[in-house]
């Protein structure tokens, strides 16, 4: 298999709410049923194994167990919104019935007609649809990540994106009116840490620009690059990522410092810990050549030039 996600733009675009696992499910079913040609009729079912999703993702196959247990009862529930040609709105679920076969570890899903034929008709016409191999995305943690990369990528040809308006792009990542309300917490929760994982995991660096009316950030629009690729065919790693670089002491608590302020590391904090305290475990975990290089992009970012 070539493992080529294919949908139509308007697919891609549409509003829609996904966990992580949810939207896995659905890459490997849009996959499987174009490439075998089962499941691409609303009267024909689709089986989807936890093997070949843990093998898709690189995790245990008691963690595919579980995505799948999860897709039989809220994958079924989920629904989309696409917008029309007139500008009318059709909802429609992803998927039409789930029939999980407990011990078996496998599932079998039934696609919408909406769905179908947002997958399939659809060759030959390739400035309608977007595509790219599930390993592009695979190692991504985070849903708006992938989503993130999803609606990038329908502009590979420029590397540059429209405007993409605040409210429609928060409803395209899957958020809730609820969630994130506060610009900044929109921006280190989710858009920060969607574009650091399409930076270190897939094909391609991004970098974005807010757009404004008056104070108030009404949209963001982003610009895109394709990484180089080595002889051997594998996406070059960042610089210096994978290189022996030295920190004396004295550079490393002081990177420690500014990166305890950063908003993207809030991730690697602790609750109850102050800033000072924070500042003093980054800099063992500087010590650490894993986490040195976790951590590496951030410290180019704050400065830090490798010798």
């Amino acid at each position: 298999m070539t493992d080529l996600v294919v949908k139509s733009n308007k697919l891609v675009q549409a509003l829609q709410s996904l966990s992580l696992s949810e939207t896995r499910l659905l890459q490997i079913a849009i996959i499987d049923a174009r490439e075998t040609g089962q499941g691409l009729s609303t009267d024909e079912p689709l089986e989807l194994n936890a093997t070949r999703y843990a093998e898709a993702f690189n995790i245990s196959p008691d963690a595919a167990y579980l995505a799948l247990i999860e897709a039989e009862d809220s994958l079924f529930k989920r629904q989309f919104t696409i917008t029309n040609d007139d500008g009318s709105l059709t909802k429609s679920r992803w998927i039409q019935d789930a029939n999980y076969k407990k011990g078996q570890g496998r599932i079998l899903v039934t696609l919408t007609r909406i769905v179908i034929e947002h997958v399939t008709k659809i060759d030959g016409f390739e400035q309608y649809f977007t595509s790219y191999h599930l390993k592009k995305t695979s190692d991504f943690k985070s849903v708006y990540a992938v989503r993130l990369y999803e609606l990038l990528i329908q502009w590979k040809s420029t590397g540059k994106t429209p405007v993409f308006e605040i409210n429609k792009f928060r409803d395209q990542l899957g958020i809730g009116v609820n969630e994130y309300t506060r610009m900044e917490a929109f921006k280190r929760r989710v858009l920060e840490i969607a574009i650091e994982q399409v930076n270190e995991f897939s094909d391609i660096t991004v970098k974005y620009e807010q757009q404004k009316k008056g104070r108030s950030i009404s949209g963001f629009s982003f610009t895109f690059k394709q990484k180089k690729i080595a002889n051997n065919g594998a996406i070059c790693p960042q610089k210096n990522m994978h290189m022996p670089v030295k920190m004396t002491d004295a550079q490393r608590h002081l990177f420690a410092n500014k990166l305890s302020e950063l908003p993207e590391m809030s991730k690697y904090s602790r609750g109850t810990e102050s800033y000072q305290q924070f500042a003093i475990r980054i800099a063992e975990m500087l010590k650490n050549p894993e986490q040195f290089q976790e951590l590496f992009p951030y410290l180019e970012r704050l400065g830090f030039q490798a010798a």
